[in-house]
């Protein structure tokens, strides 16, 4: 279990590219997997969660080859082409890929059991598992919604009308790709508008489906077993991974940092609204289209942050970047507050009690309440000198690799090993920008 030393060492500065996005790179691998043909799959993040897609797939019929860095090659199987696999399937840390693929299953004619580290073990299934019993799907799960799940797929699909009581964009994908191999038309009506990345990809490959707006709602429809075509898609940097480079270059005094080719998916940039109104200096660059996705390039210098109480951001576009966030508000300058995020709660793990402990083990003043957190920052750098513990959290890990920087005294992450499921590179990266950071086992 390597552990992660962060502490001060330069101004970063540099170019860089990030890896592609992992909500894009999920979605490319299984929807490929149905298409008629051949799909050629390029900037494709290679990161542990992606993987587990990869190999699940595979398990399920698909041939998903590797030609290259981030290079694949993918032969669908077809619309309702799936098959029972073989063996359990191990979706190692990855809620994303296992509440999608379990709405893949709902709808083919086949039994599947699942299962995952323990972070993912302790993620409730619940959410996804209510609309998918509507569809006809069945389950056996640890205490009814924690894997070891086994979900068996109907030959029978029914086509619902879901409206998601929280804002999910798993939940809304789930229920759409069991729509694929559903008679009828499937409805999804949210209240918040999430990510809308599995709508354009189906779009962009010849499903029929439409978004509209119906009394507040945004209503997404799909026709059912259309035939997919194979894709042709180079995937945009992750805006999520792009994050912690964000922060780390508006807190470290002197920072020049620019980010080519990142993803700017405007349900997704919430993360750059909120730094810009805590004082953040980024500039979007060369906005272009591709494959379908709007992309830009981000050049942000460091700024003197300030303190917020009324976020003008709607938390969905950014629920993956509070994490970091809360280390920005806690070397800026007064008192943040962000309310609204019980989601967070249930993510890889709680993470507004991993943060809150993490912050006070470093020194920083931190209120928990249970949607949100109070923060008071430092006005420049923390105590820092505390553990942290991540829970097997990726994104806590980096998270305070990147307060670390801005510490008085080293902060100490338990693992870094979960960094590998999102963003591989990410040490090699910030180190190689300016940043202070070193692995050393503990055993």
């Amino acid at each position: 279990m390597p552990s992660l030393n962060s502490k001060p060492n330069e101004p970063l500065t540099g170019t860089v590219k990030v890896p592609g996005d992992k909500s894009i790179s999920h979605r490319s691998l299984m929807l490929s997997a149905l298409a008629v043909g051949e799909s050629h799959i390029t900037g494709l993040l290679e990161g542990e969660d992606v993987l587990a897609t990869a190999d699940a797939m595979r398990a399920m019929g698909a041939k998903l080859e590797r030609l290259g860095d981030g290079e694949w090659r993918v032969h669908g199987v077809g619309v309702g082409g799936l098959m029972t696999p073989d063996d359990i399937i191990d979706m190692g840390n990855s809620g994303t890929s296992t509440r999608l693929i379990m709405g893949l299953i709902a709808s083919h004619d086949i039994t599947v059991t699942m299962t995952g580290d323990a972070s993912l073990r302790g993620r409730p299934m619940g959410r996804v598992m209510v609309p998918l019993a509507d569809v006809g799907a069945t389950f056996a799960a640890r205490e009814d919604k924690f894997l070891p799940l086994t979900i068996t797929g109907t030959n029978d699909p029914m086509p619902i009308d879901y409206t998601p009581p929280m804002a999910s964009a798993q939940v809304k994908s789930a229920v759409m790709l069991a729509g694929l191999n559903t008679p009828g038309t499937t409805t999804v009506r949210e209240k918040v508008a999430t990510r809308d990345h599995t709508e354009r990809m189906l779009s962009a490959m010849g499903a029929d489906i439409s978004v509209t707006e119906e009394d507040g709602l945004r209503v997404v429809r799909l026709k059912g077993q259309p035939e997919l075509k194979p894709i042709t898609l180079e995937v945009p940097g992750d805006i999520s991974s792009s994050a912690f480079l964000l922060v780390a270059a508006s807190i470290i005094p002197g920072s020049d940092v620019t980010i080519e080719n990142v993803g700017m998916n405007p349900l997704r940039t919430g993360i750059v609204d909120a730094l810009k109104a805590m004082g953040g200096n980024i500039e979007i660059l060369n906005a272009r289209t591709l494959g379908g996705e709007p992309v830009a390039d981000l050049r942000v210098l460091s700024a003197t942050l300030k303190g917020v109480t009324d976020l003008p951001v709607d938390p969905s576009t950014m629920i993956d970047e509070f994490p970091v966030l809360f280390c920005a508000a806690a070397v800026a300058e007064g008192t943040s507050r962000f309310t609204g995020l019980e989601e967070l709660r249930v993510k890889e793990s709680d993470r507004l009690a991993v943060m809150a402990a993490g912050l006070k083990a470093n020194g920083v003043d931190v209120t928990e309440f249970e949607d949100g957190l109070e923060i008071k920052g430092a006005g420049g750098k923390v105590p820092g000198g505390g553990m942290v513990e991540t829970h097997l959290d990726h994104r806590i890990a980096m998270a305070f690799s990147v307060l670390g920087q801005m510490a008085e005294s080293a902060i100490t992450i338990d693992d870094a090993a979960p960094i590998q499921t999102s963003f591989p590179s990410f040490i090699d990266l910030m180190t190689g920008l300016g940043a202070g950071m070193s692995l050393y086992s503990d055993r």
